[in-house]
């Protein structure tokens, strides 16, 4: 995949980010809604898609941006793909054993990223699905002393996720959120209670019932993104500047 380098002017609104691209103003989609105040500061690097759809309101679509000297994937959407191969590929240890996989289940109003189970026939001979495993993937970009955290502004539409996976662990399903580290500086996971404490509660009581917290990071560059397979360690507490409460 061939990008095009350019250099982060602004951001009117979530969507949209001006570029300069060889000298000209260009208007770039940005695909992901979070802040990413830490990331796109006027004057960095970033690498953009280009697009040769004519339909389209934008030239380009922001996928990177340079920050401590490694390339941050910008892509939100990507994230729940790089989990899905990652797990088909048997690169995530924990998820491992599955037959049957399915992308964005539908659960009652909701859509849970990730569905897995085993198939298994009756004495008929009919087939249907057992060991019943959702997966819920959260992209992070934002990363504090080597230590990533989400989400970076509040959302509601994460604590419902969170929600219905513990309503869904209730009913007897086993059930995963996974944390999905896009920032290759970050090495170990916590939510941050400043910027949103009703989702991050909200991921504790999860926790407490049984959803399974998984935490891996992404390799990036730019001819392709990867998942690293290896576990990364998390702490629930809140963080402060005098040291950790685990509340």
């Amino acid at each position: 995949m061939d990008y095009v380098k350019g250099i982060f002017l602004n951001r009117p609104n979530r969507f949209i980010a001006e570029v300069e691209v060889e000298g000209a103003l260009e208007i770039a989609h940005v695909p992901n809604t979070g802040r990413c105040k830490e990331l796109l500061v006027e004057g960095v690097t970033v690498w953009l898609k280009p697009s040769d759809n004519p339909k389209r309101k934008t030239k380009f679509s922001l996928h990177f941006v340079e920050n401590k000297g490694v390339l941050v994937s910008l892509y939100s959407q990507q994230a729940n793909s790089i989990v899905y191969d990652a797990i088909i590929d048997g690169k995530i240890k924990e998820l491992a054993g599955y037959d049957y996989h399915q992308r964005e289940k539908t659960v009652d109003n909701s859509r849970i990223d990730i569905y897995l189970a085993n198939r298994e026939d009756d004495c008929c001979g009919m087939n249907f699905l057992v060991d019943s495993c959702y997966v819920e993937v959260k992209g992070v970009t934002l990363v504090i002393d080597g230590e990533a955290r989400f989400p970076d502004a509040p959302t509601e539409r994460g604590a419902k996720h969170l929600n219905e996976l513990i309503k869904l662990k209730k009913d007897g399903n086993r059930c995963c959120v996974f944390f999905l580290i896009q920032h290759p500086a970050g090495n170990s996971f916590r939510p941050n209670w400043d910027n949103d404490p009703i989702f991050s509660k909200t991921l504790n009581e999860a926790y407490g019932e049984g959803v399974e917290i998984l935490v891996y990071k992404c390799d990036n560059q730019l001819d392709g993104i990867s998942l690293i397979p290896e576990s990364l360690d998390f702490n629930l507490g809140k963080s402060l500047s005098n040291g950790i409460v685990n509340d």
